[in-house]
């Protein structure tokens, strides 16, 4: 009998610390999650949260201090260089900026067959070929093969990026604010556009955003992440409807969603104040206005509770509903 693969990457009790002028920087503090075959995870949180730098070890371009991170059956850290240079067939990334992340002096058609080329894949005639069908997959022409990156729109550079990323058949892709600087309406086209591919290839999503409004139309599971740490993690509904944590009930008041249940939060249950104690146990304490005035808050290490068998979140006091 085959057994049923649950997960296709899975990330154990990664830390990784920065050592710069001002001290010590727990980018990341043991922080565990796994990505489900054909179904997207988002990280959220606001700037410095430790998203990307998840993203970066997962993608192998940074060395975790600790823990473990397993790829398809793989564990990345034990593998030789051609071990992990074939790794990266399956798991690719589509970045922020569709400018930066595209060289302007190559034509759509080289960028794009660029991956083919690396590993060797096809001659010009049938390399040229899969470019072509490439790009119809991502809603472009086989005219746009000989422009470059400056004779494209924002939206038309994201959408040669996605099909670079695309070019050599991944299992996985990280979306890096894949969207982010993207015009609204131009963003609407380029998400719909991820779940449609996203469905036809059977592709896992990594989606790092700090959009809560996109990570509820992407995303099955979502993950708040907040100074390094994972505080509160479940399936879309239960974070959106149901929020333990009270950062994501902070995150949720601060922006306008199509969940009444969500939006309906109190503000007055987060208080937010300049930066996080970083002595206390719980980092979001000097934020919280119960944290504030509790004393296990400041000293009891933090253990995850495990509200369901799909929700679970890092606080002593959480927020309380019905």
């Amino acid at each position: 009998m085959r057994t049923q693969v649950t997960s296709v990457a899975t990330v154990m009790g990664v830390s990784r610390i920065f050592k710069g002028k001002t001290g010590v920087v727990h980018a990341l503090d043991n922080v565990s999650f796994d990505l489900k075959p054909g179904r997207t995870l988002a990280l959220v949180g606001e700037s410095g949260s430790g998203k990307t730098t998840a993203a970066r070890v997962l993608l192998g371009l940074d060395t975790p201090n600790s823990g473990s991170i397993e790829i398809l059956g793989r564990t990345l850290g034990l593998l030789k260089h051609e071990e992990l240079r074939l790794l990266r067939r399956e798991i690719q990334v589509v970045q922020q900026d569709p400018f930066s992340q595209l060289n302007r002096r190559h034509s759509v058609e080289r960028i794009i067959s660029g991956p083919l080329l690396a590993f060797n894949i096809g001659d010009k005639e049938s390399r040229r070929d899969q470019v072509v069908e490439l790009l119809k997959s991502v809603g472009l022409e086989k005219e746009h093969l000989r422009r470059r990156p400056h004779e494209l729109s924002g939206g038309q550079c994201q959408r040669v990026a996605i099909a670079r990323a695309l070019a050599l058949d991944p299992k996985i892709v990280v979306l890096d604010e894949a969207v982010s600087a993207l015009d609204v309406s131009v963003r609407a086209q380029v998400l719909n556009l991820l779940r449609r591919i996203q469905e036809e290839r059977g592709l896992t999503y990594l989606f790092i955003t700090h959009d809560l409004g996109v990570a509820h139309y992407m995303a099955d599971e979502i993950a708040v992440m907040f100074r390094g740490r994972i505080v509160e993690r479940g399936n879309r509904d239960d974070v959106f409807n149901n929020s333990r944590h009270h950062y994501t009930v902070g995150l949720l008041s601060s922006v306008p969603l199509a969940t009444p249940s969500a939006t309906k939060r109190s503000r007055e249950q987060v208080q937010a104040l300049p930066s996080p104690g970083v002595d206390d146990a719980c980092l979001y304490r000097s934020r919280c206005a119960l944290g504030l005035g509790r004393e296990d808050c400041k000293s009891t290490p933090l253990k995850i509770t495990q509200g369901s068998e799909t929700h679970s979140w890092l606080c002593h006091s959480p927020v309380e509903h019905g």
